[in-house]
């Protein structure tokens, strides 16, 4: 029998002092950081400058918020939204860290009061906007209080070259002049090389310590899958999540209108965001999602950056992003509390050329320089070109951003699931499609040529006698929709043009010619997997929650508990508490104490209700409490405190027991993880070791099945091979046994 291998609280060696743990226990209810935490808040505990990239969900807030109670004195935070600074000071109030905001909003009497707790030395965390704090009559009044520390939260707005550059991000490098003493940390969730270089140049930070964290978010699966019913595609992503939370981000305010409507029309709790509505409007939105009174906002990207909805289940782009970094910034409102979440990204060529058009025409009506219009320009066409090359997504996000993937598949993506294929006969369909635009001599738009194609009766194809072409209904059995995406699969391959603003027409160029001789081989890709299939993928992960009825009673519960105090419910927990309360199911306050995430105050607060609800289900449904409760060591354990650890600390129980040649279930037990992790651990140590045998893991007899049926169908994508044998081979076992045969060709 295997004995699980308990992980040490947190790094032995660290900088940290002790107290430091002792107090993130006691108010945020953690016992342990991340190993990028643990470098930021070092960093900012030596009061050096620093600027951290890390992605959402990381839990950065906690690096500037930690040190401010530790350390004591006033920690200037500056934010760009009213909502954020909101949400984040409910939050701290929360968890008894004395923290206030200054904004707009507040009254002239609320005001003077806020300044009174500033000056009375109490106050550890002030948020402001970058517009508040060029007005020199407030920083006079700040240079009169001890600033330990200025925190610049979405620091990528700060430059011209991030993807949400904001002009009052400049002033900031004024507060060195104000604030001598006072180190200076940079936040932000995503930055190229040169974003990071324009950050610390701008903000003027002293030689700072630069710490990037992994830009993956192993709990997202993306899907990138071209535009074919767009309405049904959206719906088809908010079913596998009915009564969860979503973002649908839209284009334009007309596509937001028609979008919101149809999904209630389905019934489903959604509403419209966007910029021409009134400021009220947009907030009783907003602040019906951020409440969990609906649970999907239909929105332009003017929606989002303020959102800090730890629980959003899914993010749909019903058009493609402005940039990489917006993609990675609005996908990361998915899945913020760690669990699974998926994002869904539905592209055309045609979106592609509206959003350049759109783009450029406002950065000139701004008088913007032709260096930023050719930086946005060639911003849009590298999300086109991740749009339309099938690979890893997750791979191709890590490696735009300047890091190294090491697993060769990430088994949460369209590509790695296989839920597109290459259409075998593409160079026939292309040649088809080619043939028709020279048949109507290249004076036509893409409708027109569908219509042709599909043999359609329409007015103006019986008028121009385009019923009598040749190329008329040589694709009928093709729907409207997936060859108008092939149409713009072949213009963004450069095989087509499309010539004009408003009125646009189809044109050959020599790539066409190459095609219709037959000397190129054009590629069009197709919608593989079905609306089922995708669900199986995205919610295999969450079966491991062991008791969703109780999971229920304590949304419910905590939103009712939130309303009652004019909160958002993730303030009150987040859905990641919940959960653990619902899988060990605590039977005394004590035992509460344990879950992560629950600290003292919010156990005063709220511990006595919750263990009630927990009490009564278990004696409703005669199941029992304190489930799976295990001791941990090291000097800030808690007694009989369920087993819990970071991704690092996982490593620590699976390497080691990989390498002794323990079963995938034996791994699976002893780290509370799913084999599927365990095999991805094992695969991130063949990266650096030589493993001589996976015969422990996968049988020889079933290693040859998938071998032949790699061979038989390609190497390329993992589904072919899963349907070739039937689907009674786990997905992780051919991951294994193509990796390992990898490694032994490399060898």
């Amino acid at each position: 029998m295997t004995t699980a291998i308990t992980p040490p609280t947190h790094d032995p060696t660290s900088p940290i002092p002790e107290r430091f743990f002792e107090l993130l226990q006691e108010t945020w209810g953690f016992d342990s950081l991340r190993p990028s935490q643990q470098a930021a808040i070092a960093s900012i505990l030596e009061s050096r400058d620093t600027l951290v990239i890390m992605p959402t969900g990381g839990g950065k807030s906690l690096c500037y918020q930690a040190p401010a109670v530790f350390r004591g004195g006033l920690t200037i935070v500056v934010s760009p939204l009213l909502a954020l600074m909101k949400d984040q000071v409910d939050s701290l109030i929360q968890v008894g860290v004395p923290a206030i905001r200054i904004d707009s909003t507040l009254s002239a009497a609320e005001k003077r009061e806020t300044a009174q707790q500033i000056r009375s030395g109490n106050v550890r965390l002030l948020f402001v906007s970058p517009e508040r704090l060029a007005n020199q009559d407030f920083i006079r009044f700040l240079e009169g209080n001890e600033v330990h520390t200025i925190a610049i939260d979405e620091a990528h707005c700060v430059s011209q070259w991030g993807h949400d550059f904001r002009p009052e991000y400049r002033q900031l490098r004024a507060l060195r002049k104000s604030f001598p003493k006072a180190a200076m940390h940079a936040f932000t969730a995503t930055a190229t090389e040169k974003v990071r270089l324009d950050i610390i140049d701008q903000l003027g930070l002293n030689s700072p310590r630069v710490l990037v964290s992994s830009f993956d978010r192993p709990n997202l699966t993306y899907r990138v899958l071209p535009q074919v019913d767009l309405q049904d595609q959206i719906r088809e992503v908010c079913e596998r999540h009915r009564g969860s939370g979503g973002i649908v981000y839209c284009l334009r305010r007309n596509d937001v209108e028609m979008v919101t409507e149809y999904l209630q029309r389905k019934g489903f709790s959604a509403v419209g965001y966007h910029a021409g509505m009134s400021h009220d409007e947009r907030k009783r939105a907003q602040d019906a999602f951020l409440s969990e009174s609906v649970d999907v906002v239909v929105a332009t990207v003017a929606f989002g950056m303020g959102i800090d909805r730890s629980n959003v289940r899914f993010v749909v782009h019903a058009s493609v992003p402005k940039s990489i970094e917006h993609y990675q910034q609005e996908t990361g409102r998915a899945g913020r509390d760690g669990l699974p979440a998926e994002c869904v990204l539905l592209h055309s060529v045609g979106d592609v050329m509206t959003l350049k058009k759109i783009t450029e025409g406002s950065l000139r009506e701004a008088n913007a320089s032709e260096d930023i219009i050719a930086s946005a320009r060639n911003q849009i066409e590298e999300m086109s070109r991740y749009c339309r090359t099938p690979l890893c997504r997750h791979r191709a996000l890590v490696e735009y951003f300047g890091q190294s993937y090491g697993s060769p598949s990430c088994g949460a993506c369209d590509v790695c699931l296989g839920d597109t294929d290459e259409v075998p006969d593409a160079k026939t369909i292309a040649q088809k499609i080619l043939s028709c635009v020279f048949r109507v001599q290249e004076r036509f738009g893409v409708n027109h040529v569908v219509d042709v194609l599909l043999g359609s009766k329409t007015q103006n194809v019986i008028q121009r006698g385009h019923d009598k072409l040749s190329t008329h209904g040589l694709l009928r059995d093709i729907s409207k929709a997936q060859l108008r995406d092939w149409v713009y699969q072949l213009i963004g391959q450069g095989a087509l043009e499309l010539d004009g603003s408003e009125y646009p027409i189809l044109k050959l160029n020599a790539v066409s010619r190459t095609i219709l001789f037959g000397d190129a081989e054009p590629r069009l890709i197709r919608t593989a997997t079905t609306a089922k299939e995708r669900k199986q993928a995205i919610t295999s992960e969450a079966a491991q929650f062991s008791d969703t009825g109780l999971f229920e009673k304590l949304r419910i519960l905590r939103r009712r508990m939130a309303q009652e105090q004019n909160v958002p419910p993730f303030v009150v927990f987040s859905d990641s508490v919940l959960i653990e309360m619902s899988a060990y199911r605590p039977s005394t306050l004590d035992r509460m104490l344990n879950v992560s995430g629950i600290g003292k105050v919010k156990l005063n607060s709220y511990g006595s209700i919750f263990l009630e609800t927990i009490r009564e289900h278990c004696q409703e449904s005669s199941v029992a409490m304190d489930v799976e409760w295990k001791k941990s060591t090291g000097t800030n354990a808690v007694p009989s405190r369920p087993v819990r650890s970071s991704s690092t600390s996982k490593k620590n129980v699976t390497i080691p027991m990989l390498r002794q040649g323990c079963t995938l279930a034996e791994i699976a037990a002893a780290a509370e993880i799913t084999s599927g992790t365990v095999v991805s651990h094992l695969l991130e140590l063949m990266q650096v070791e030589s493993i001589p045998s996976i015969d422990g893991w996968v049988p020889v007899e079933l290693q040859q099945k998938i071998i032949a049926a790699a061979d038989a169908v390609g190497r390329e994508k993992l589904k072919p091979i899963y349907e070739h044998l039937q689907q009674s081979v786990d997905y992780e076992q051919i991951r294994l046994v193509l990796s390992f045969e990898k490694q032994q060709l490399a060898t």
